[in-house]
């Protein structure tokens, strides 16, 4: 039986933009984490690590992310683990963020000026020491407006958490359209309700770039 569009719909959708938001957050804190020792591991002294830091890197950002959530997701199953959708979609993206975030944040690192490098150093800062204390405070201000803009990435990738059954906004939106048969009118509100989210965050990527260059 074919429905109308109504509010039932509609809060169905709020309800699974929830859903779309929760991701989002775990993305970024778990992707975040691990970010910032893969950007550490690519700017230490020691070669083997910045090696292996640039493999961890170069494997997330060359694999498109679909195929990455089909490798997690049907590779529990084949350690015996139970095939979790929630589970294998957040395991993706910590990982596609993470690369990311590897990366975003090393370029923030390199570019603090060498010679608060050489200060730390002529201080007798250890490696640590001087990322502690000088060089990770500084490139904070830096990596913010890149790290909020690949938040709007992010957001919009949990979309592809649909393909493997997960009840988020866009696996909403196949349902209530399978329902009404009104494609357009469905992923028009669903088209509004991630440019909700995403636009202010662009908005603020932005400001905040504008900030940091008048700062420079």
């Amino acid at each position: 039986m074919i429905r109308d569009f109504g509010p039932v719909e509609f809060w169905y959708l709020v309800s699974a933009l929830k859903w779309t938001l929760g991701l989002s957050a775990l993305a970024f804190i778990g992707g975040g984490i691990a970010g910032i020792f893969v950007a550490l591991a690519r700017v230490a002294p020691w070669r083997p690590l910045r090696w292996l830091a640039v493999l961890y890197i170069q494997l997330f950002q060359a694999m498109p992310l679909l195929m990455l959530l089909f490798l997690v997701f049907f590779g529990l199953a084949l350690y015996g683990l139970s095939q979790n959708a929630f589970v294998s979609v957040t395991v993706a993206l910590t990982c596609y963020a993470s690369a990311y975030f590897g990366e975003i944040w090393r370029g923030a690192i390199q570019s603090v000026p060498q010679g608060q490098w050489q200060g730390a150093s002529a201080l007798g800062f250890s490696w640590l020491e001087q990322m502690r204390h000088v060089v990770l405070p500084q490139s904070v201000r830096i990596a913010i407006p890149p790290t909020i803009g690949f938040m709007v990435q992010l957001v919009k990738n949990t979309s592809l958490a649909s393909i493997i059954g997960f009840q988020e906004l866009t696996h909403a939106a196949q349902y209530i359209n399978n329902l009404t048969l009104k494609p357009i009118l469905v992923y028009s509100v669903v088209g509004a309700m991630y440019f909700a989210v995403c636009f202010p965050l662009y908005l603020l990527s932005r400001r905040l770039e504008k900030k940091l260059n008048a700062y420079r």
